[in-house]
Parts: structure tokens; C-alpha cells; sequence
């Protein structure tokens, strides 16, 4: 069952591209629902911004070892959203 709770865990969990196509089934159904527009609008413009990006970068998020990898990650993440 696509549900508005499940594309958010989705999302947290960062299964952005699962998340996105729960809301656009949403819509779908329901094309009134305001968040579930919010949340295309927002992934989509993610999804644009990072494209390619991603891939490398959940590599490395998901190989880290220790602090220093950490802030790295946490210095690009930051960089990106700026």
C-alpha cells in the first residue's frame, strides 16, 4: 500500500527515487493532495540538482570508516545544500 507515511520513511531512509514515485502514485489517486505535490516538487528539484552525484557519494556515506570520512561527507553534504 503507497502511503504518504511510507514515501516519508522512504525518504528519510534516503530511497529518494522510491519515495518520489509513491508520491506521484498519489497524485494519481488523489491529485488535490498538497504534500504529496510539496514532496514531488522538492525531489524532483533534488533529483535535477544532484543527478549523478548521488551514486559516488552513497558509496562513500555507506563505506565510511571512521570520524574524519564523517566530516568530509558532512562538508560536502553541506557544501551541496548551499
Amino acid at each position: 500500500m503507497q502511503t504518504l507515511t511510507l514515501a516519508n520513511i522512504y525518504e528519510l531512509q534516503g530511497l529518494k527515487d522510491e519515495a518520489l514515485e509513491i508520491y506521484k502514485e498519489i497524485l494519481k489517486k488523489d491529485p488535490s493532495n498538497t504534500d504529496a505535490k510539496i514532496a514531488v516538487r522538492r525531489l524532483s528539484g533534488m533529483r535535477k540538482r544532484f543527478l549523478g552525484v548521488n551514486k559516488e557519494m552513497k558509496e562513500f556515506f555507506v563505506k565510511m570508516e571512521d570520524k574524519v570520512e564523517f566530516h568530509e561527507f558532512e562538508r560536502w553534504l553541506l557544501k551541496s545544500w548551499n
